[in-house]
């Protein structure tokens, strides 16, 4: 279930709600997608941040992006899937194809100049987890 602002922003806007399972076949008929995965409205306040300024970078875009919203079912299967490590995150895909994500609420600006940037490079595979500072692999302490 999406938090009452997100329904809201779907039920106006239009826009397209994907399972995991149907991302493939919507995604790879559409030039550019931008595929907004909330996470927990209730645990994450980024979480409807993002939810606002969605209507407002697809006016930016000029409709150079068709939005699609995941399932809230199908979230952790996208994580896993395109490897983000923060929720919401809006991954971009060009014709399914990943070509990279923006995790969390960032400001205006950083959207106008990371997201043209993105959308002009080359699709590749998702990057590798990375793990928060202190969160990896202990190191194996240096004796002599």
């Amino acid at each position: 279930m999406f938090s009452p602002l997100l329904q809201s922003v779907i039920d106006r806007e239009g826009y397209r709600v994907v399972a995991d399972d149907e991302l493939d076949t919507v995604a790879t008929a559409l030039p550019f997608s931008m595929l907004f995965v909330a996470g927990d409205a209730a645990r994450i306040a980024e979480s409807d941040d993002v939810a606002v300024v969605v209507p407002e970078l697809e006016k930016a875009l000029a409709g150079a992006v068709t939005v699609l919203v995941a399932d809230r079912a199908s979230e952790r299967d996208i994580q896993r899937r395109f490897r983000f490590n923060a929720f919401p995150a809006l991954i971009f895909l060009r014709y399914g194809e990943y070509l990279g994500v923006i995790q969390r609420i960032q400001d205006w600006n950083d959207y106008l100049r990371d997201i043209p940037q993105i959308l002009a490079s080359e699709p590749s595979d998702p990057p590798p987890f990375k793990f928060p500072d202190g969160c990896g692999a202990p190191q194996p302490s240096q004796q002599h």
